[in-house]
């Protein structure tokens, strides 16, 4: 029987036949803040504690679940935080991830109904909000104290209008400048094109886009003609430079499907979308189930970036999860 080293070098044989036309640029982008209560007493970590682990290139703090149509915002970060409106022990544990060179995104929605922006006012009223609150800086605090993020996430699917994202979207960019810039993003489900912010993200305003290859049998594992065509429909029809496929970290994550064991996704799926120029890497959801899992990221990470820092790295790898 072949050793585990072999069977992972045989599938960098396999990954390497494709990565030519990649980027060569994959990094691995985590969910935090949602920590699960379940049987096994699980504690997500900290943010720091995420950022300390040199795996992620960004962290995407989750969620902002309550904004617009005159609602006072808060956000559901489990246990991490006192309130729903302040939780500023994050200040200098965001000041170290930015150290560290991570990006800190704050994302909005997630799978709530709290979320509606009614008009181009609220539009503008909300991004105004998370300018001055999450993005300025100094001499401005918010809820998070003094920190300041890099950018916001778009995950508002499965409620509220989307008429007036693309509004939304180009009020928060209409704040970036060449010393501060404001990175955004989207999640939208791995359907192409997407409903819910299919609308904002047509703009061309986004930086990254992690569709969700999950929970949507059409276009998840072990869907590979699925996965493939709408991995490609993403890649190609959208002008957003850099795209991430976005995975559950365990089972668990993903209810209807579409977990993908690491040997899998490094034998069967990363061939497919690392060879597309586009391809940024991998976002995962989210730390608590990463955890979960044995912390699945560690198993991927190799393989999710740059393709010549491989052979260094792989042999004495770790059994892999399941």
């Amino acid at each position: 029987m072949a050793s585990a080293s072999m069977k992972l070098l045989l599938m960098i044989g396999i990954l390497a036949a494709s990565v030519g036309n990649s980027n060569g640029d994959g990094k691995i982008a985590i969910y935090w803040g949602q920590n699960v209560e379940n049987e096994k007493h699980i504690q997500e970590v900290s943010l720091l504690e995420t950022c300390e682990t040199g795996t992620f290139s960004y962290v995407v703090i989750a969620f902002l679940d309550v904004f617009g149509d005159g609602k006072d915002p808060q956000f559901d970060l489990s246990n991490h935080c006192p309130t729903s409106t302040s939780c500023p022990d994050l200040a200098p544990q965001i000041a170290r991830c930015k150290e560290l060179g991570v990006k800190l995104l704050l994302s909005l929605g997630g799978g709530g109904s709290g979320f509606n922006i009614t008009s181009v006012a609220d539009a503008r009223s909300v991004a105004d909000y998370l300018w001055w609150s999450f993005l300025a800086g100094d001499p401005f605090v918010g809820p998070f104290g003094p920190a300041v993020l890099d950018g916001i996430d778009f995950a508002m699917v499965g409620a509220g209008t989307t008429t007036y994202y693309r509004h939304f979207a180009r009020y928060l960019k209409d704040y970036a400048t060449e010393d501060h810039p404001v990175l955004l993003t989207a999640a939208p489900q791995c359907i192409y094109p997407d409903y819910w912010l299919g609308s904002a993200i047509s703009t061309g305003l986004f930086d990254i886009v992690w569709p969700q290859f999950y929970d949507n049998s059409p276009c998840h594992y072990p869907n590979m003609a699925g996965l493939k065509e709408y991995w490609k429909g993403w890649t190609t029809e959208v002008v957003t430079p850099t795209f991430f496929l976005g995975l559950p970290a365990a089972p668990e994550a993903a209810p209807s499907g579409g977990y993908i064991p690491p040997e899998n996704l490094i034998s069967d799926v990363l061939p497919i979308v690392s060879g597309l120029p586009k391809y940024g890497g991998i976002l995962l959801l989210n730390k608590y189930y990463d955890q979960l899992n044995g912390n699945y990221s560690d198993h991927i990470k190799l393989f999710a970036r740059e393709f010549n820092s491989l052979l260094s790295n792989v042999i004495g790898s770790a059994d892999l999860p399941k």
